[in-house]
C-alpha cells in the first residue's frame, strides 16, 4: 500500500515537473520584440501570412498595397533535402514556412503569390536566392506551393508576383 502511494505520487511529481518545463520553454520562446503591438499593419501582415487562405476568402489581402512585379511567371517549389540548411539571408529553411528564393528581392521583401489558373494566392517572406534554372522566376517552399496549387501533383504553375508595400 505505501509502495503504491509512493509511485502515485512520484508519476504526479513528474507529470508535475514535465508541465513545469514545458511552460518555461514556451515562455521563454515568447518575447515581447517579437511583436510589434504599436503597428496594426505589421499585425494585420504577421495574421495573414500565417493564415493566407483564410485572411483571402476574407478578403484583407485584397486591402493591402500591392505593386505588381511579374504576370505569368514560372514558380516551383523547394525539395524536401534543403530542410535544416541554411539560406542565403543565414536563416535555417523549413519547407513548412512560408518563404521564398528570389534572384533580386531583397530579403525580408513579402510578396503576394497568386495562381493563375485558379486565383488562390498566398503571402511569403524573400529568405533565399535562386531559382537558378532558366526561365524560372521563383521558388516557393512546399507548404505556400501547395496551398495555391490545384494538382497536388505539379512541379511548376504560373503566377503573378506582386510586392506587398
Amino acid at each position: 500500500m505505501i509502495v503504491k502511494a509512493i509511485l502515485c505520487t512520484m508519476k504526479q511529481k513528474i507529470i508535475m515537473l514535465l508541465l513545469i518545463i514545458t511552460t518555461i520553454v514556451s515562455l521563454s520562446s515568447f518575447s515581447y520584440k517579437d511583436r510589434n503591438f504599436q503597428d496594426p499593419k505589421k499585425a494585420t501582415l504577421d495574421s495573414i501570412k500565417k493564415n493566407s487562405a483564410i485572411a483571402d476568402s476574407l478578403g484583407l489581402i485584397s486591402n493591402l498595397k500591392l505593386k505588381l512585379h511579374k504576370k505569368n511567371a514560372h514558380a516551383s517549389y523547394y525539395h524536401d533535402k534543403f530542410n535544416g540548411r541554411r539560406t542565403a539571408s543565414g536563416r535555417k529553411f523549413d519547407n513548412t514556412k512560408y518563404t521564398a528564393a528570389h534572384r533580386k528581392f531583397p530579403f525580408g521583401t513579402k510578396l503576394k503569390i497568386t495562381n493563375e489558373a485558379n486565383g488562390k494566392s498566398v503571402i511569403v517572406e524573400v529568405t533565399d536566392r535562386g531559382p537558378f534554372t532558366k526561365g524560372r522566376e521563383i521558388d516557393l517552399t512546399r507548404k505556400a506551393f501547395m496551398e495555391i496549387a490545384s494538382g497536388k501533383y505539379g512541379g511548376s504553375l504560373r503566377v503573378t508576383i506582386e510586392v506587398i508595400e
